[in-house]
């Protein structure tokens, strides 16, 4: 029950967190760039990981990106863009857009960083409900554990230190905030370690998603440097929730990813 009781903290805090970011504007749910293609290359993709993984996998998979594509969204209207949406893109899993860039350093961390946290309640919660309903409802109990795996292992993958991922980006701002010189340096050397990693463990997928981030890490190194600057007090808060966040979902995430690296 004390389990209970602390995973409602946990989604109590995300909520307080992103207060006034989980309405929105306009006419709800929109479809936009629809392409028969890309939808059938998308189910065949859910379906080919269900059929070797379990159907709780697949299920977990997309429930999973999102939450945590919605958690950048939320974050995006708690800085005030109200434009903020996210689109899911087969095999490549979502992302969150906005027609304005982020005022300053501060806000885009934030933007980055709750993505993966919105899943931390969800997360806790999942591991905490199938303990409990274990004995009485098996079938629900697996799919729960899951789908913590699932959140564990896909939001600790998103906080490693490579471009484009988020923790790419949240490191390249605390770069920026600490030690503005080696931006650009630190920014290259994420990716080279990205690509390094997707080649020895000949992840074809993670290599292409390198490739394709290599022209936005370009695109957005001019963008940097007109938004207002972090301060060292609030870089080291960042840093510090960033590390939290990181291992919090290292801790449940780590045995998943062992079976596929």
């Amino acid at each position: 029950m004390l389990e209970l009781v602390l995973s409602l903290c946990v989604l109590s805090g995300t909520w307080l967190a992103l207060k006034g970011g989980f309405g929105g504007h306009g006419r709800g749910l929109q479809v936009i760039g629809f392409d028969p293609n890309a939808l059938g290359l998308g189910a065949l993709a859910v379906a080919a990981a269900m059929y070797f993984y379990g159907w709780e996998f697949g299920l977990a998979l997309i429930l999973t990106v999102i939450i945590h594509e919605f958690g950048h969204v939320a974050a995006y209207r708690v800085c005030g863009h109200t434009d903020a949406r996210f689109r899911l893109i087969p095999l490549f899993g979502g992302v969150a857009i906005s027609n304005q860039l982020p005022a300053s350093h501060e806000k885009a961390l934030f933007i980055a960083l709750l993505g993966p946290a919105i899943c931390l309640g969800p997360m806790v919660t999942a591991f905490v409900i199938s303990d409990l309903i274990v004995a009485t409802s098996m079938p629900v109990a697996n799919f729960l554990y899951v789908l913590g795996l699932v959140m564990g292992g896909l939001n600790f993958f998103n906080l490693l230190p490579f471009w484009p991922l988020d923790g790419g980006r949240i490191v390249r701002i605390l770069t920026e905030a600490f030690v503005p010189r080696a931006t650009r340096v630190v920014s290259v050397a994420m990716t080279v370690a990205a690509a390094a990693l997707a080649l020895l463990t000949g992840s074809l997928f993670m290599l292409i998603f390198v490739l394709m981030g290599w022209q936005s890490l370009i695109q957005s190194e001019g963008l940097i440097k007109v938004q207002r600057p972090m301060s060292h007090r609030c870089g080291l808060l960042s840093l510090g929730a960033y590390f939290a966040t990181a291992a919090a979902f290292g801790m449940a995430g780590v045995p998943l990813l062992r079976g596929f690296f």
